[in-house]
């Protein structure tokens, strides 16, 4: 099957936050094309054992976002205990679950740009101890590529289309 999907890797490389951020960027641009034309039935449509849906994937991501982003490097206590749930409640439409990652995601970006360089250390520890915004951006590319993943399957599964 033709990857219908497919789009370049970037090939940003003026420095290090610059190359992190444009990889971020692009693994969670994947996440979200793997939910565009697709029907609420179809996002919460589950089709593997565990509970993982494509909406319910975008959720988990929103939260994670939120944590490690929001909690770990800025200190938002609004995050702090977010559940990293893959499943949605059925009060909470497609359309809801994924303006939240979009709004998420800026937030994020927000509190990226707002660092002072990659050695900045976190306001909450990773174990005990601060991690450097490095370290987190290395994290969160790391949990929305192997989740892009997950949700390359789940999309080929739902209809067919391929692609990162």
């Amino acid at each position: 099957m033709l990857e219908s999907q497919r789009e370049r890797v970037p090939l940003n490389d003026g420095g290090e936050l610059d190359t992190a951020l444009a990889f971020l960027s692009f693994a969670r641009s994947c996440v979200l094309k793997k939910v565009d034309g697709l029907d609420d039935e179809q996002l919460r449509r589950r089709l593997v054992v565990s509970d993982t849906t494509l909406l319910g994937l975008v959720q988990h991501l929103t939260d994670a976002e939120r944590y490690w982003f929001g909690y770990t490097l800025a200190g938002d206590l609004r995050y702090a205990d977010v559940d990293f749930d893959m499943v949605v409640a059925p009060d909470r439409s497609a359309d809801q679950v994924i303006a939240g990652y979009r709004n998420a995601i800026a937030d994020s970006d927000a509190h990226i740009r707002a660092a002072d360089g990659l050695d900045v250390r976190t306001a909450r520890p990773v174990n005990d101890e601060p991690r450097t915004l490095r370290w987190v951006l290395a994290h969160m590319t790391s949990e929305t590529v192997r989740h892009a993943g997950h949700a390359d399957i789940l999309r080929e599964l739902t209809d067919g289309v391929t692609g990162r």
